[in-house]
């Protein structure tokens, strides 16, 4: 993405850091160019004389070896340890999942590990029939409880059971396909009439998905893809209510729109602040008090727009078994990451902010923060919304910085 303004290309050179009669001074310079040799000393010429002066050692004697033992090695004949090899394989693997009950229903709430990073990224699964492979496959030296604790059972656990594969029934899951679960395989399910038909979308770009928002879902049967929301986490818009964005929004429909189905997956990953974490997602909301966008203040603290990715999502949905989804999002680089890893979009659903959707565009402070926020996102970032025609005629004071 290239420069909007003057301030985002001088932000993005380099800054000289330096101490100025007790204080910081920085200043932006150039870098010298790719034809400048920089010389410097050679190493033996920063070894001073007087502290490293070799020793005076007797010639080393020849390795005892007799003709029933190996001779040992000289220097000359070791060879150095193999350099370790980055392992660029993303594995995944469920360590633990709980029920949990809610106020509109239950769900199953299951805490992902990775070989890439360290942190406890989640799964909230609706429905009975999407299990992960990774937590119901047997470990080593492992008792009935161990797997019971680990929430590698089946049904709902009752007071006293001892056994990980004992059914104790739901609303769900029928008793004959308890084997099935266990094997990773799909409930059976019953043809019906009025099944939604998935359609072929591979001929179709990013932006053609299919947009249909869900309005009743009496025909929806458990054979068909599950609704998939991938949420990255947002502490200010998710735990304070922060009207900066819509994240916490955005979770809550998705919980709402996925319980009424009865079946479908959240993933949340751990990658606040677009992937820049929360000090530096403080520090880009002060940029925007100063007149900056979203955009433009990850700019200026030498980040990109979105540091995001989504290949740990992808592994988490294979783990469950989902690979033919439809997908809540508003995001159209979120469905070319996943489908490049090979699960298949067949359905967008937008996710519009209920101001945007009831056409109360809110004129006040609060409201007019969210509104430029979700603005720059269409207008520099390609999200997938339409703007409500009012804010087309507003002048807002984010758009200067991406105006030419």
């Amino acid at each position: 993405m290239g420069y909007q303004s003057v301030e985002e290309s001088l932000f993005a050179q380099s800054l000289d850091v330096s101490p100025i009669n007790g204080q910081i001074s920085v200043t932006a310079h150039q870098a010298p160019p790719l034809n400048t040799l920089i010389h410097s000393p050679h190493p033996s010429q920063l070894l001073s004389s007087s502290h490293l002066q070799p020793r005076k050692c007797t010639p080393a004697k020849k390795p005892y070896s007799t003709q029933n033992r190996t001779p040992l090695r000289t220097l000359e004949t070791l060879t150095p340890p193999a350099t370790p090899t980055r392992n660029t394989s993303l594995t995944v693997e469920c360590q633990v999942r709980a029920r949990l009950p809610t106020s509109t229903g239950e769900l199953f709430l299951h805490l992902y590990k990775n070989n890439r990073d360290s942190k406890e990224h989640l799964a909230i699964v609706f429905g009975d029939d999407i299990r992960s492979k990774s937590l119901d496959a047997p470990r080593p030296r492992e008792s009935e409880m161990d797997r019971i604790v680990r929430g590698a059972y089946v049904g709902r656990l009752r007071p006293g059971q001892k056994r990980s594969n004992e059914y104790s029934g739901s609303n769900n899951i029928e008793k004959g396909n308890v084997n099935n679960v266990l094997n990773g395989n799909a409930l059976n399910t019953t043809n019906d009439t009025n099944t939604e038909t998935v359609l072929n979308t591979s001929t179709l770009n990013t932006a053609n998905k299919i947009t249909t928002p869900i309005t009743n879902t009496s025909s929806l049967q458990l054979c068909s893809p599950p609704l998939v929301r991938i949420h990255s986490e947002c502490f200010t818009g998710e735990t304070v209510n922060s009207a900066r964005c819509d994240c916490g929004e955005q979770l809550q429909e998705a919980m709402r729109l996925i319980q009424q189905e009865g079946r479908g997956v959240i993933v949340y990953l751990r990658q606040e602040g677009r992937g820049i974490g929360l000090a530096e997602k403080l520090r880009a909301y002060n940029l925007q008090d100063l007149g900056h966008d979203t955009v433009t203040a990850n700019i200026l603290l030498h980040h990109p727009p979105d540091l995001r990715n989504y290949d740990i999502a992808t592994q988490i949905l294979s783990d469950l078994g989902v690979t033919t989804i439809r997908l809540l999002t508003n995001n159209p680089d979120k469905i070319e990451q996943i489908e490049a890893d090979e699960i298949k979009v067949i359905q967008r659903i937008p996710m519009v902010p209920k101001a945007w959707r009831e056409g109360k565009v809110d004129q006040e402070k609060q409201g007019s923060e969210l509104d430029n926020y979700l603005r720059v996102k269409v207008e520099r970032m390609r999200h997938l919304l339409d703007i409500p025609g009012n804010l087309l005629t507003q002048e807002s004071v984010s758009s200067t910085f991406w105006r030419n």
